[in-house]
Order: structure tokens, then C-alpha cells, then sequence
């Protein structure tokens, strides 16, 4: 006998996996950063690899954005899954600018922005952290990914240590030419801090709100 019942699936359509997603924006970024590391090591080459996973990572952006609008429902706030995607594009679009103004000025890395570059990536990885906790589990039980988050921000504390000492060792330096372009690289590692700590007050945003 045919069944009569309704195929629920048709009044709930599936939901995509947009943490999932989130999660692969954060693991390119985190191969990203890891790029970035090289290249304030000493290794030029690793810029075009950052470049191609800040491409990667773009349209991962972009499929989650069509996802979050197709969605009927998501395991944590909709706004709260861009914002953190969004914020770590910050993160990711500020590397690759970053290494493009020190090439276009002509000014390599230095033992500062090799130490800002490690707690970045240090920084992501912890944020990486946090969104597979939510995934594997959501903010309302398992383990907390707003200890993960707290990490990040940890790593971005150290990373204001070495950006002060940097900044007040410019003052010695006579080359203006010198020291304007290496302040401005400087400024743009810290501005990528703010934007590791803001994903990170966002994880924390969506645990509370999700309690």
C-alpha cells in the first residue's frame, strides 16, 4: 500500500552545512597565514601561495553567503556565521595587501613582522579551533569554543608586545624612507590583530547568545 504520509522534506528543505563551510574558509586561512609565516621568514615565494588561498578562500566566502540565503535554518544566528566569515576575510585580505605594499615599496620583512606574523597565524589557528567545536557540537554543550577564541586573543596580546617594541625602535632608525614604510607594515599587522580579536569577541557573541 502507498504511503499517505507527506514527505516532510518537501516543507523542510535540507539545510546546508554553512559551519562546514565556515570551517573550510578557516583552514584555508589558517594555510594562508601559514604563507604569510614564510614569507616574513625570508621566503618571497610564499606570497603567491598566500595569494592563491586568499582566492580559495574567497569562494568559499562567496558559497557560504549563497548558503546562509538558502538556509531555513542554522545551527547558530545566520548574521553571526557571516560576521565571523566576514571578519576572517579581514584577516586574510590584510596579509595579502600587506605583503603587496612591501613589495611595491621595496622594504622585506624584518625580525618584527616575522614575530607578528607567527601570532597571526598562531591567532587563526585558534579561531580554526573554535568554529570546529562548533561545529562538531554548537555553543550549547561539549567543549567550549569560547576557550579557543580566548587563545586567539592571548596570541594577539604578544603580538602588541612586539608591535610596541617595533614601533619604538623606529625611533633610532635616520632613514625617513626607512621608517615611514616600515610604520605603515607595522600598522597593517596590528590592524590584522583587531580583526583576529573581533572574530574571537564573535564567537563569544554567538555562545552567550546561544546559552
Amino acid at each position: 500500500m502507498t504511503s499517505l504520509r507527506p514527505k516532510l522534506g518537501w516543507f523542510f528543505p535540507e539545510t546546508p552545512d554553512v559551519l562546514g563551510m565556515l570551517c573550510r574558509q578557516a583552514a584555508i586561512t589558517v594555510d594562508a597565514m601559514e604563507a604569510l609565516t614564510a614569507w616574513a621568514a625570508g621566503d618571497p615565494g610564499a606570497a603567491e601561495r598566500l595569494s592563491d588561498r586568499e582566492h580559495d578562500a574567497d569562494d568559499v566566502k562567496r558559497e557560504l553567503r549563497l548558503a546562509l540565503r538558502a538556509a531555513f535554518i542554522t545551527p547558530i544566528g545566520a548574521e553571526d556565521i557571516y560576521v565571523l566569515s566576514q571578519r576572517l576575510d579581514d584577516v586574510l585580505n590584510g596579509a595579502k595587501n600587506a605583503v603587496r605594499e612591501a613589495e611595491v615599496i621595496a622594504i622585506g620583512p624584518d625580525d618584527a613582522i616575522a614575530g607578528m606574523a607567527a601570532f597571526l597565524a598562531e591567532g587563526v589557528r585558534h579561531l580554526a579551533d573554535a568554529f570546529d567545536i562548533m561545529a562538531a557540537t554548537g555553543t550549547k554543550k561539549g567543549v567550549d569554543p569560547t576557550e579557543a577564541a580566548d587563545r586567539a586573543v592571548k596570541a594577539q596580546r604578544n603580538l602588541e608586545r612586539v608591535y610596541r617594541n617595533a614601533m619604538v625602535a623606529l625611533l633610532g632608525v635616520d632613514d625617513l624612507r626607512e621608517v615611514m614604510g616600515r610604520r605603515e607594515l607595522y600598522r597593517r599587522f596590528s590592524r590584522m590583530s583587531e580583526s583576529v580579536q573581533e572574530v574571537a569577541d564573535r564567537v563569544w557573541y554567538a555562545a552567550v547568545k546561544e546559552a
